[in-house]
């Protein structure tokens, strides 16, 4: 088991991608603290899950400081320890050309995905400084590497998660924490099904994508669950300060590679300016 006797809190552990990685930590000897804004939803994940390993469930919205601090304080007090954190709780709208959306919901977005990450990330570190061990894996996604119209909320609040990954990597090497960002590709969520509600005219290009992944198939859940593992494991301890992607990205294949090999310049957001990056030809 690759995570045994480490303790592990995934935000937006309830549903979705969270979800599959509350069951696969589980699986993998973590013993998981999982939080969202639903009671309701955190209470039935608890009760499936709670056969396959040491699992609570806390109510907690990563925008509100006191219950992220609630959220942290309760795992300890439960686990003695935290070795773990995994931001998985995440909003995708609104959906819809810039000058045409509720700029309040822009904000929220905002909001949820990048402040609810560094909420978190603020949150665990005095404890695992305390420690010297840790590892955080936030969640990238579309728009972090590309432009992605009519999602600019979730473009512009993923690719700010991708560079504050890399600085707090920097930040707290020396404690040996080790910091990354995942893009877990295309998965059947329930953001899937927002794209297809809000259909062509939000949606743009968006949209025709996911229809055709819709009769093609999505991207694996699986490769997400198990490149987060990977991360959260011992083994990763020499990845530190990169965006990773779950399917494109040849993950596998570093297990027997060592620190030596991975370049500092890959897997990071970099301007191609043909001066200090080049693009190849």
């Amino acid at each position: 088991m690759k995570l045994r006797n480490k303790t592990a809190i995934i935000t937006g552990g309830s549903r979705g991608i969270g979800k599959i990685l509350t069951k696969s930590f589980l699986c993998e000897g973590a013993r998981v603290a999982i939080a969202a804004r639903s009671e309701k939803e955190i209470s039935e994940t608890v009760q499936e899950l709670r056969s396959e390993g040491q699992l609570i469930g806390i109510p907690a919205d990563v925008n509100r400081k006191e219950e992220v601090r609630n959220l942290m304080t309760r795992t300890l007090a439960h686990f003695d320890t935290l070795d773990i954190l995994v931001n998985a709780a995440g909003v995708q709208g609104p959906i819809g050309p810039f000058i045409e959306i509720n700029f309040d919901e822009w904000v929220s977005n905002i909001q949820t995905n990048l402040i609810g990450t560094v909420f978190c990330c603020r949150s665990v570190l005095p404890e695992m400084i305390r420690q010297k061990r840790g590892k955080i894996i936030n969640f990238s996604g579309g728009g972090a590497n590309n432009s992605r119209p009519c999602f600019s909320a979730y473009g512009v609040s993923k690719a700010a998660i991708v560079r504050f990954t890399e600085i707090l990597s920097d930040e707290v090497k020396d404690f040996h924490i080790q910091v990354n960002a995942v893009s877990p590709g295309v998965i059947k969520t329930k953001m899937i099904d927002e794209i297809l509600q809000a259909g062509p005219k939000r949606a743009g290009k968006e949209f025709d994508l996911i229809r055709s992944k819709s009769s093609q198939g999505f991207d694996s859940p699986e490769l997400v669950s198990e490149l987060v593992c990977y991360l959260a494991s011992d083994a990763s301890d020499w990845i530190t300060g990169k965006v990773i992607s779950a399917v494109w990205d040849p993950w596998r294949e570093w297990k027997d590679k060592g620190p030596l090999w991975l370049d500092q310049d890959l897997y990071v957001l970099r301007r191609i300016d043909q001066k200090n990056f080049m693009k190849k030809t």
